[in-house]
């Protein structure tokens, strides 16, 4: 236990740990991302309401969840004690850098790109998160008709402080298929609508793309899962996959609502 303890103490040992986080939480980017294309759907937020209560009550997700603000915090603390046990370690920067002109710059800038994220973390949580939790947040109600699943209603309920946060049934007098829920989509249109934060999305979706381009392929290296056989796929992936596509699908969505919402 106590050779663990050191090996997890040392500079290798938060440098595997900062790549089992991070590896972790580009499992919950995928995650994430397939959840929130729920917000292009022309319903009216009523699958994209049904999915942000199954992720806040649904046991298994709430654990992941907590395994995931947990993996943040350390994530981030662990690079700023290696970021400044490094500088320590050279307080005086060398006169001609030779490293700096080969080296690529998402890896030179690792830190500010990580600094952008948490900022954005902390704003994003406090606008979606929290105010799904403990904000006086309305509720939809959507009425499907059965004979015509094409036909459906909704009505906007305003928050009393008794309702629940997600309720689906039927109605068999008037044939309708009624489903309640807390309307965090009324959020996402309010916030979406302001372009200070249509433009910290982007800013911050871009910070994303260069910090994963690094740090996914560099996770990898890191947990000595580095053969030649398979780098190319885990750079590819790392690029097109987490650099590209990821930070691409997430911007998407501000910028869908600003304009066309």
């Amino acid at each position: 236990m106590r050779n663990l303890t050191q090996t997890f103490s040392s500079s290798l040992g938060k440098k595997l740990i900062m790549a089992l986080t991070g590896l972790f939480m580009c499992i919950f980017l995928v995650v994430h991302l397939i959840g929130n294309i729920q917000l292009f759907k022309n319903d009216d937020g009523q699958a994209f309401n049904s999915y942000a209560y199954l992720m806040t009550h649904f046991v298994p997700i709430k654990v992941i969840s907590y395994l995931l603000y947990t993996s943040i915090i350390v994530h981030a603390i662990y690079a700023l004690v290696l970021t400044t046990k490094n500088k320590k370690a050279r307080p005086i920067g060398y006169a001609i850098q030779h490293g700096a002109a080969n080296s690529p710059w998402t890896s030179r800038n690792m830190g500010i790109l990580g600094t952008v994220l948490l900022l954005f973390i902390v704003i994003h949580m406090n606008t979606f998160w929290a105010q799904y939790h403990w904000g006086a947040l309305p509720h939809a109600k959507y009425e499907t008709s059965l004979s015509n699943p094409q036909e459906i209603t909704v009505t906007a309920i305003p928050f009393d402080g008794n309702e629940v946060a997600y309720t689906d049934y039927i109605d068999s007098v008037k044939g309708t298929h009624i489903v309640i829920s807390k309307d965090l989509y009324k959020i996402v249109v309010e916030a979406f609508g302001q372009w200070w934060y249509v433009l910290l999305y982007v800013i911050s979706m871009a910070a994303l793309s260069f910090h994963l381009i690094h740090g996914f392929s560099s996770a990898f290296q890191t947990l000595g899962w580095d053969h030649k056989k398979y780098m190319p796929l885990i750079k590819y992936l790392g690029i097109w996959g987490f650099g590209v596509l990821i930070p691409l699908g997430f911007a998407a969505m501000p910028i869908y609502f600003f304009f066309f919402k």
